[in-house]
């Protein structure tokens, strides 16, 4: 019998510790490059420890306690422990600036701070004169030098196995209400300060509930889980991070987004959680090396990108290939696909799940025909987040599935998509105007995304309501859609779609570099810098009958009249993208304004 009622993720957590004690729950890559693994009963250690430590410094039930770090086994222990005690995890985005931790910190009455390096203690130092709730800061990484005010984890871990009531912790748990707050999570302030969405355990304990009727024979089995989104993310934190605890599967930690495909191929996952941005590199980056290569590769990827089409209703629909198709289809993953998949560390991967924003068609079918099975939901911040996924018994490309267990979904005024269900947020912190604005007013949280629900009950994601374009001719037009259209060519990398009240739709466009370069390659195109490429005459008509092509069954008031391709890549560094590399509409019209004038100069 479980020792507790499993009422917060911290009794979740318990409770598998008892279950599965000695085996691997994370594994990650140390200080020598080697893969280090860490059981459930040595993580349950470390959690114990610094949940002692956060009594012994009177941290009470209620308190909010930050965490700004980026993924690590210890963003879990510090999560883990913060959430035993009763107390509320205030996760900061480990990119984000020192001004932007000081709103969080300060908005959410935080009165301690765990850091992951010694850049992010310096931005919180750099500010906590400006914090005068905020006490001590908890380093992960080794203090070389003593700081004051500031204490190494593993000090405050050894403060805590000092101290004298061992039960106080268990005692904790067991008072954990299922309706308090166990996160305050601070949404990308896109039009005016972030919001501090609040998260219950039920929120939280619901949605892994939730996740796993989506079909509870999939999880089963031995699985192995890749971390790489921020864990301050609902998504990775939802998905990532408390289903592989709630389930018992093993987690391995990405050393970052930039090691991406090098930690696939040492980790061979069977499970990843991403957002769209990830597959389409990894699909722009395979065609970009089929382009450059000899005719005979290019012949047979052909070949097998046909029978990877005629693949997708067995793969969709998960019914076994038969006779002389069957025959093709093996030959060719034999020679093409089991090749690509081992490449991309994807070889083992039974489950590739996509949120956060619209996967295009074009790149889930890619990866679906060659038998890597990726599942799009849906969700918000608010939702903590799934609302919707595909099943394994029926994909469908361009939808976000249908509803999970207990989730009422209406389409309101407008086409907004309506939710409610025990996975919704409890309101925002300290902003009773926003949550009540938020909802309507038989309780449905409006989600600000513009859907349409098919005769499966699966839901189709056409726009957001704030990125709606109304042309000068009253048009109301959903860029996304649009965007995703283009991104069917193996030209075409990023995009975005400008058209507020002007008189035509315009386009900013980002080349896929790569395949653009070895295509000038082959033409005899001569240049000297990206810049210099994106000018030629010869791309400008390449990407006019990219545009052409994958705009034509668009009506007129939809068709892009006029671009501006870009000689560099858009980046989270480069501030067009968020931390869970969605695009930046507001960034992007601003930093470009003057090339998007440029193209409406009559």
């Amino acid at each position: 019998m479980a020792k507790y009622e499993e009422a917060s993720m911290g009794a979740i957590f318990q409770n598998r510790v008892e279950e599965h004690g000695g085996k691997t729950l994370v594994s990650f890559k140390n200080k020598d490059g080697v893969w280090e693994d860490i059981s459930w009963d040595r993580m349950n250690e470390m959690v114990l420890k610094a949940g002692l430590f956060l009594i012994s410094r009177g941290v009470q039930p209620g308190d909010k306690i930050a965490l700004f770090s980026p993924n690590r086994y210890e963003w879990w222990v510090a999560d883990m422990a913060i959430l035993s005690i009763g107390a509320v995890n205030v996760p900061i985005y480990a990119t984000n600036s020192a001004k932007e931790a000081e709103y969080v910190i300060e908005n959410s009455d935080s009165r301690m701070c765990f850091v992951g390096t010694m850049d992010h203690m310096e931005k919180i130092m750099e500010v906590k004169g400006q914090l005068p709730n905020l006490g001590e800061i908890i380093i992960f990484d080794d203090l070389d030098t003593p700081v004051s005010g500031v204490m190494a984890m593993e000090d405050a871990m050894k403060e805590g196995s000092g101290y004298e009531d061992k039960e106080e912790l268990e005692r904790r748990i067991k008072a954990i209400n299922i309706e308090d707050v166990a996160t305050i999570i601070y949404t990308s302030g896109t039009t005016g300060n972030p919001k501090g969405v609040m998260l219950t355990h039920k929120n939280f304990v619901s949605n892994v509930n939730q996740l796993e009727e989506v079909d509870p024979t999939f999880f089963g089995g031995e699985q192995i889980f890749l971390s790489f989104l921020p864990l301050s993310h609902s998504l990775e934190r939802t998905v990532g991070y408390y289903a592989p605890i709630y389930l018992g599967k093993k987690v391995a930690f990405a050393e970052d987004v930039t090691k991406l495909v090098e930690n696939l191929k040492e980790i061979r996952p069977t499970f990843m959680v991403s957002v769209p941005r990830i597959y389409e590199k990894a699909h722009a980056g395979i065609l970009a090396k089929v382009a450059g290569g000899s005719a005979v590769k290019k012949a047979l990827f052909g070949w097998a990108m046909g029978l990877a089409k005629q693949n997708l209703p067995y793969v969709c629909e998960d019914k076994p290939r038969k006779g002389f198709f069957a025959f093709k289809y093996n030959l060719a993953d034999k020679i093409i696909f089991s090749k690509l998949k081992d490449a991309l560390g994807m070889d083992r991967i039974n489950c590739a799940i996509s949120g956060g924003g619209p996967l295009s068609v074009s790149d889930a079918e890619f990866f679906l025909g060659m038998g890597v099975r990726i599942f799009e939901g849906f969700g918000l911040t608010e939702t903590t987040p799934v609302t919707h996924g595909n099943k394994p018994a029926l994909i469908k490309p361009g939808t976000v599935g249908p509803p999970v267990k207990d989730t009422e979904v209406e389409i309101g005024e407008g086409g907004e998509v309506l939710i409610k269900g025990p996975q919704v947020m409890k309101g925002y912190y300290k902003n009773e105007a926003a949550t009540k604005e938020a909802f309507t007013d038989d309780g449905f949280f409006r989600t600000g995304d513009i859907g349409e629900i098919d005769e499966d009950d699966y839901l189709k994601i056409t726009g957001r309501i704030k990125d709606i374009l109304v042309t000068s001719g009253g048009k109301n037009i959903s860029p996304q859609n649009i965007e995703n259209s283009l991104f069917a060519s193996g030209f075409i990398a990023q995009a975005v779609v400008i058209g507020d009240n002007r008189k035509f739709l315009s386009a900013l466009i980002v080349p896929a570099f790569e395949s653009l370069e070895h295509w000038a390659n082959e033409k005899n195109i001569s240049f000297d810098s990206r810049k210099e490429l994106v000018e030629k005459e010869e791309v400008i008509k390449l990407f006019e009958k990219e545009i052409q092509e994958n705009m034509k069954n668009y009506a007129r008031v939809e068709q892009i009249r006029k671009f501006r391709l870009m000689d560099k890549e858009w980046s989270q560094a480069t501030d067009e993208l968020t931390p869970t590399l969605k695009l930046k509409r507001k960034v992007v019209n601003e930093k470009y304004a003057n090339l998007i004038e440029e193209m409406y100069i009559e």
